[in-house]
């Protein structure tokens, strides 16, 4: 996850370097991994006050699985409902520091129109100039898991993993 600055305290996610990638268990014997491939949003963050917020909010249709047959397979009804859900969203006010790096976000995470509680863990968090535009920027890894089913999507359950495990 890539935020260069807009403001002293306000970033704007990196499109061309934030991918959500997702993975599953796949009818126990391996597991599947997809990605979306377009995410907008914001980030406040005031360092001194140990405080911030996300605004996120992924394109459901930039689903990318690797393989058109099987992205058309997890646009349907009973997965990601692409012709009824175009977007999903996380939206946090409360950023968890330890010393001056960010370790956490928790908030609440929309999809499949139903929103759930969500924790984000945070590693790497770094800010700095970035030496090719030399803006600031903040960056780290972001991940968490949630189950599927907590929003709806059950189809094939148990056979396809109700957990699943977001990283980007």
């Amino acid at each position: 996850l890539a935020a260069p600055a807009l403001a002293a305290d306000s970033y704007t996610i990196d499109g061309k370097h934030t991918f959500p990638v997702f993975e599953v268990s796949h009818l126990g014997f391996s597991t599947q991994r997809g990605r979306f491939d377009k995410t907008t949003g914001k980030i406040t963050l005031d360092l001194a006050a140990k405080s911030g917020s996300v605004d996120l909010s992924i394109d459901a249709t930039s689903l990318d699985m690797g393989l058109d047959v099987w992205k058309e397979h997890l646009s349907e009804e009973g997965f990601f409902n692409l012709a009824k859900f175009k977007t999903m969203a996380f939206k946090s006010d409360n950023l968890i520091f330890d010393g001056d790096s960010v370790v956490a976000a928790e908030g609440s995470f929309t999809l499949l129109g139903v929103t759930k509680p969500l924790r984000l863990t945070v590693a790497n968090f770094r800010c700095g100039m970035n030496p090719m535009s030399k803006k600031a920027l903040c960056g780290a890894d972001i991940s968490a898991t949630l189950k599927r089913s907590d929003f709806g999507m059950t189809k094939y359950l148990p056979a396809i993993g109700d957990e699943v495990k977001i990283s980007s």
